[in-house]
């Protein structure tokens, strides 16, 4: 292991990235040096590079005395996450919520096109491998959302979950912080919804069911492939598309508002998908669709530059030439009301394709809607009781 010089080589060792889509003008830096692939068996990323707020790092390189075959695999790590405040605020003008909970840092997911991967870096770690391998668990988020919902000044409004990372990720079936953060809610009746990429959600049916009926609690999940090559490789320890759409079909039928996402929709890689999707979901229950397309903040756009080289190379410079013709000319423009659908003929046509197949499929004609009249602040230790 050995430090590099300066900060650019630090952060991008000298690996030349492949031409670029014919007449646009190179402004890539050179791409990380990939991990070998028995090191990062099961991951989405190639490398791991540093974080953009490190002042140096550390790249790996034979020396000549073959040492790094001696490297351990990635295995997953978690510590502990010791924040006193669990939900958080936003002001976004293009989503439908104003506040989030967010159980877990880092996901093993592994999806290489997540864009809360740049996170890692305010943590010191990298947006690499260190996302998906080096978790973090709030353990008394329980606790401390009741405490947050007792108080005095608090105004119920729907609670978004798994908008960055996904709260049933693999270690939920262990740590069950999850399922904790669902009782708090249940017994405040306070409204919740649910994204996610996993399964594993049904393990809690029982307590979304009860809340549904109440115009509590509505669940997405998202269907990024049907193929399961593309999704394996892609998302690597997320659930596969069929066990997806039977989480669908489970929670439908058990009478919780559900929603399939096409997200995100990736040009020339998985667009092709959109009808099909949505033509499954429907076929399991699902009520109301919606997608987003590919976002390549920060770190991602090279985390998944490397990745369209090491697994579609074939592709590389239609999907970037897409990307572009979508985003302004850019790889990403992260301006409100187009970061997640874009701009220009091909966004267009992607939309308008989604539109007409949800009118054939008949969603979306009614959107759920939670309620916050079933809200009862959460007694806290020393509260007198009331006499009425």
């Amino acid at each position: 292991m050995s430090p590099a010089a300066s900060s650019h080589a630090l952060k991008h060792p000298p690996v030349k990235a492949p031409s670029e889509p014919a007449g646009v003008d190179s402004d890539f830096p050179e791409l990380g040096v990939a991990i070998d692939r028995a090191r990062r068996r099961g991951r989405g990323a190639q490398s791991n590079a540093s974080g953009r707020y490190e002042a140096e790092a550390r790249v790996a390189f034979d020396d000549g005395w073959q040492s790094l075959e001696e490297l351990p695999p990635f295995k997953t790590s978690v510590g502990v996450d010791t924040s006193r405040k669990v939900i958080t605020r936003n002001d976004s003008p293009d989503i439908g919520f104003d506040r989030s909970i967010n159980p877990y840092r880092g996901c093993e997911h592994g999806c290489v096109y997540c864009f809360a991967r740049p996170t890692h870096a305010y943590l010191g770690l990298s947006p690499g491998l260190d996302f998906e391998s080096k978790l973090f668990v709030k353990p008394e988020v329980p606790a401390l959302l009741e405490k947050e919902l007792a108080a005095t000044g608090y105004e119920p409004r729907m609670i978004a979950i798994g908008t960055n990372t996904d709260p049933y990720q693999p270690i939920e079936r262990e740590r069950k912080i999850m399922r904790g953060i669902l009782e708090v809610l249940e017994g405040a009746g306070h409204p919740v919804g649910i994204v996610t990429k996993s399964a594993l959600v049904v393990r809690d049916i029982d307590i979304l069911a009860r809340m549904a009926k109440r115009n509590l609690a509505k669940v997405a999940i998202s269907v990024t492939s049907l193929d399961p090559k593309l999704a394996r490789t892609m998302e690597p320890r997320a659930s596969t598309p069929p066990k997806r759409l039977e989480a669908l079909k489970q929670l439908s039928d058990a009478g919780i508002p559900t929603t399939v996402m096409v997200a995100p929709v990736i040009p020339a890689l998985n667009d092709s998908e959109i009808e099909r999707i949505l033509d499954a979901a429907a076929h399991a229950g699902v009520k109301e669709a919606s997608y987003v397309l590919l976002r390549l903040p920060l770190e991602v756009r090279d985390l998944f530059r490397e990745w369209l080289m090491a697994n579609y190379p074939d592709r590389y410079r239609h999907v970037f030439t897409l990307i572009r013709d979508m985003r302004g000319g850019r790889d990403y423009d992260a301006k409100w009301g187009e970061r997640m659908k874009g701009t220009g003929p091909m966004a267009w046509t992607i939309g308008r394709r989604f539109e007409i197949a949800c009118d054939r499929l008949g969603l979306n004609k009614r959107r759920s809607k939670l309620t916050t009249d079933h809200f009862a602040r959460p007694k806290r230790n020393g509260d007198q009781l009331s006499l009425f």
